[in-house]
Parts: structure tokens; sequence; C-alpha cells
């Protein structure tokens, strides 16, 4: 059987990186042609959008496309990867519900957002993690982000469970982070899950 050409779906799960996610999709379909749209972090879960063979063509355009994620945000508790992976360096005070409101729709728009400095960003020639790892203070500068959806579904202190609906290259750990600073506090992920790439949605996707 030749190796197959394709677009595939896939549901990884948290505590597995992007790349374990393709190695039984490469050995069953019999090609290292394999590659995702989008990397998840390591703590993440959800969509991955795979693609096969000549489908690899197609990778630019579903790159561009709109993603859709559920996340909970930990108030008052930052970290240095800005995940509940990361060393806690910072705490803060748990803010007002009436504050999360008010200070929403800076978020949603056309934004400018810092990655963070555990990211694979290229800074100086060399991927920013690898650099924040030796322990340097890393200034990432802002760039422009497109983010639709901020709407903040249910607050449980000091957990905000939001979703968010954004462009390419928006990290929803900046998104956290740069929103409780909003808060005048300090925050990070607890968990995240990518929903939708474009018109492609997790329910379809086959559990890695």
């Amino acid at each position: 059987m030749p190796p197959a050409d394709g677009i595939l779906l896939l549901n990884k799960p948290p505590g597995a990186t992007s790349f374990a996610a393709l190695k039984g999709v490469k050995e069953a379909l019999r090609t290292g042609k394999v590659g995702h749209t989008g990397t998840l972090d390591k703590f993440a879960e959800g969509l991955l959008v795979a693609l096969a063979g000549r489908f690899t063509r197609l990778a630019p355009y579903i790159v561009d496309l709109d993603k859709t994620y559920y996340a909970v945000i930990e108030m008052g508790r930052e970290t240095t990867t800005l995940d509940p992976e990361g060393e806690t360096v910072r705490r803060g005070p748990i803010p007002e519900e009436s504050t999360l409101h008010e200070k929403k729709g800076l978020f949603t728009g056309r934004i400018l957002q810092s990655p963070p400095a555990f990211s694979a960003v290229r800074l100086g020639g060399e991927r920013a993690y690898r650099r924040a790892l030796r322990g340097e203070d890393l200034e990432i500068p802002k760039r422009p982000m497109d983010v639709h959806e901020f709407s903040l579904l249910e607050w449980t202190p000091p957990f905000l469970r939001v979703r968010v609906r954004c462009g390419k290259g928006t990290y929803i750990r900046s998104l956290a982070r740069d929103f409780e600073e909003a808060c005048r506090s300090c925050a990070g992920l607890a968990a995240l899950r990518r929903n939708r790439v474009g018109p492609f949605v997790v329910e379809d996707a086959f559990d890695t």
C-alpha cells in the first residue's frame, strides 16, 4: 500500500508533545511526511490538524485559520512558563468579578502582545525558550494579534474559565498574563483546550 495523503484531525491529550502525537500517525500511514499546522503546549489538549503526503502543501492556509480555545486562568499566581509546568515566581491579589468584566473589553480586536519567554519564537537567531532556560532576562517585542472573542464563562476564585477565538500567532498564555496585569494582579494558565481550527472541530478528531 502506498503512503497516504490527507488531512487528519487528532485530539491530543495533556502531557504529550505535539510531535509525539504524530508518531502513531506516521507509523500507520507509512510515511515520515506528516506535520501538524499549529503546536499545542505539552500541558494543553485538544485539536491538532495534521497533514500527510502531498496535503502538507496546505499547511500555510490552515495555519492562517482562526482558532477557538477554552482556557482556565489561575488568578493571583504567575509561573516561569505561564502554565502549570513552571515554578511560581509571583503572587498577587484575587480581583473582584466586576474588575474582570470591566477589563475584558481591552482584549478583543487588534491587540499588541509579547510572546512568553518560554516559547519557540526566534529571538536573535535562537529560540526564546533556550535563552530562558539559561536564565536570561528576555524582552520580546510586542506584535499585533487579532482576538475576535474573549468571553468570561465561569468564575470560581481563583479560577476563571474563558473562551477565546483568535487569529494565528496568538498566545493564550500571554493573553492570560496581560489580562490579569490589567486587573492589577498576575496570572497563568491552569488548563487549555483547543476546540476548533477554522472549519475543523475536536469532536471529529481521533484520540492519540
